[in-house]
């Protein structure tokens, strides 16, 4: 699979776990810590999908997902956006939909959960 995806998260143990559950997979990543810089990458392009933690200092996953969807160049406003919670998604559902998020994903999260997800957004790309 040639795609790249981003991983935003600001526990670093957490983006390590999604980093090595993606290699696993053949998949190619970078890792961020937060919703701003996560922009800063989108922006120089070359990623397929966003995995986006819903709570984190600077800028947190709502905003992030909302700029990303109403700000960002239309090259940019369409890339997949999946939410990394530990809550229970039904509380954040309307909320995460109202963002632009694509997709939500439980923690924990399995490899067969990521892989399905990846495979489901890459025959849009």
């Amino acid at each position: 699979m040639n795609k790249k995806i981003l991983i935003v998260d600001d526990i670093f143990s957490n983006r390590l776990l999604l980093g090595s559950t993606l290699e696993s997979i053949g998949v190619e990543y970078e890792t961020v810590e937060n919703g701003q810089l996560a922009i800063e990458f989108i922006q120089k392009g070359g990623f397929s999908m966003v995995l986006l933690d819903i709570e984190m200092p600077v800028m947190n996953g709502i905003e992030t997902a909302k700029y990303i969807r109403e700000e960002m160049d239309t090259d940019f406003c369409d890339i997949p956006i999946i939410a990394l919670t530990a809550h229970n998604p039904d509380e954040y559902k309307n909320r995460m939909q109202e963002a632009g998020f694509n997709e939500i994903l439980s923690k924990p999260y399995s490899v067969e959960k990521i892989e399905g997800i990846i495979n489901k957004y890459s025959k849009n790309t």
